[in-house]
């Protein structure tokens, strides 16, 4: 394999160089590889321009080994680019943007106006099967039947942990996930449609709240949308071994829904010892501590 040089991107290394970085990246050693590869990443943005020309290169070997490095760098913007949404946004932040860059920081190419553009179909279907009607129980019922009968999204009882349980896209693929994020995903569709719907962050549980001058339903979105009342929530409380009090009945900002996912998926590396990745959500959850 005889790579030929790129003159024309700037670079630190010369056309030399370059031509033996890429043969060594090749390099059966795998110590060797981690060195080369080291070395690469060490000239930041110049080696990205530079290793994507070869992310489809017609050797297999290199073709994988580029992507590699050019999937590092895409997950290093997208990692910089989540620290700065929640560094430079309050309470009130874009909760769904902040969900979907979330989900960049794991999934750096994912198409994040798909997942808006499938919201917005999901909402118009609803919108659709709503019609004129405005009684907050056949509302909420409608709504229940087609998100959790129709298209089948449920609560991973039985993979709790995994990680992708967490990730707005990954919930939205797999129509599963956990309390915080199958609510994120109902407060979203009562967003299009104009519902009086927030996010009730109880502790070891999460749900919704649709909330009117004469009506006040709680709605379990992990558990199919099961409806609750407020003497529900608090023998959750109380059965849970948790103070009975209204403030774990209050609505949560945005910023702090956003801080608590990022707390569930650092409390899951920490768990399955993804010290990496742990360490990543430790620095998403100082951001958003400022």
């Amino acid at each position: 394999m005889q790579p030929s040089p790129v003159s024309a991107l700037p670079a630190a290394f010369s056309d030399r160089e370059r031509v033996a970085l890429l043969n060594l990246l090749c390099d059966d050693d795998p110590g060797v590889q981690r060195a080369v590869r080291a070395k690469i990443i060490s000239q930041g943005a110049m080696a990205a321009a530079w290793m994507r020309s070869f992310a489809l290169d017609s050797d297999p070997v290199l073709r994988r080994r580029s992507q590699e490095i050019v999937r590092h760098f895409d997950s290093q913007a997208a990692d910089n680019r989540f620290l700065g949404f929640c560094l430079k946004n309050g309470e009130d932040l874009d909760l769904e943007e902040g969900a979907l860059l979330l989900a960049v920081s794991e999934y750096p190419h994912i198409n994040l106006a798909g997942y808006r553009a499938w919201l917005d179909d999901l909402a118009a279907q609803f919108r659709e099967h709503l019609g004129a009607e405005t009684d907050p129980d056949i509302v909420l019922a409608i709504i229940n039947r087609h998100l959790f009968s129709e298209l089948g999204f449920v609560g991973n009882e039985k993979n709790y942990y995994d990680p992708q349980n967490s990730y707005l896209n990954r919930v939205l693929d797999r129509r599963t996930g956990n309390p915080i994020t199958l609510s994120l995903v109902y407060l979203l569709i009562a967003r299009r449609l104009r519902l009086p719907v927030v996010g009730i962050g109880m502790p070891g549980h999460f749900v919704c709240r649709f909330q009117s001058a004469l009506r006040e339903i709680y709605i379990d979105p992990f558990n199919r949308g099961r409806l609750l009342s407020k003497a529900d929530c608090l023998k959750y409380l109380a059965d849970s071994g948790q103070a009975v009090h209204d403030p774990h009945l209050s609505p949560v900002t945005p910023r702090r829904m956003l801080t608590r996912i990022c707390l569930n998926l650092h409390h899951i590396y920490v768990r399955s010892g993804q010290m990496e990745n742990a360490a990543r959500f430790q620095r998403y959850l100082i951001a958003l501590s400022n």
